[in-house]
């Protein structure tokens, strides 16, 4: 009988906006099935085809502060007004079921500092665009913002990148395929690290040992 088993992975990727992460996220569940992707609470209200519990757990500003005060997040923030955040809850129901070998966590650097903090063996991925000319060219190509927002989203990526140091590895998504390798990698690679295959090591042990 094999004793081979996935180790637990949780992944967080972080991105300017436009600089592809959401394809990118699709590509690593498709090729990843058993990695779950995290669905955070928030208090703004659901948009037309949003699914409680799928896209989003909604939620109210009074339940959203009475999980604060539970200290039932392992990272929050407000932004624009309205509350996110991840709950332990969410992790542990995904370390307990069967066949689910992780969580992708889809949020920012001061999610990520949060989340690390409480989760030390957390890996996380910052997705880098080719340049500065290119992630405007993404964000144009949009059409769907008016030249104020699109500043303002140009002017927070810059405020994204200068955080860069905090994460484990940079992927520059100048062509989609060859960025997913390198995610893709990522994935295997820390699979395979020592503090996570130590107790397939150890069970090999005992077994050789009967």
């Amino acid at each position: 009988m094999s004793l081979m088993v996935d180790p637990f992975l949780l992944l967080i990727l972080s991105s300017p906006s436009g600089a592809g992460k959401t394809t990118l996220t699709r590509k690593l569940q498709d090729r990843f099935p058993a990695v779950r992707f995290s669905v955070s609470h928030t208090t703004r209200k659901p948009r037309p085809n949003e699914v409680d519990g799928k896209d989003y757990h909604f939620v109210t500003r009074d339940q959203f502060d009475e999980l604060v005060g539970r200290d039932a997040f392992v990272e929050w923030a407000e932004v624009h007004g309205n509350c996110y955040g991840t709950s332990r809850a969410e992790i542990e129901r995904a370390r307990s079921e069967p066949g689910v070998a992780g969580m992708i966590f889809d949020i920012d650097y001061q999610g990520a500092r949060q989340i690390r903090a409480k989760i030390p063996d957390v890996v996380s991925v910052f997705i880098l665009p080719p340049s500065m000319i290119e992630l405007e060219r993404r964000l144009r190509g949009r059409g769907s913002e008016s030249e104020e927002i699109l500043q303002r989203r140009f002017q927070a990526a810059i405020d994204e990148i200068e955080h860069y140091g905090f994460f484990d590895y940079l992927v520059v998504n100048d062509d989609v395929e060859t960025a997913f390798k390198h995610l893709e990698g990522v994935v295997l690679a820390e699979r395979s690290r020592r503090t996570r295959r130590a107790e397939l090591a150890e069970r090999l042990l005992r077994a050789g040992k009967l």
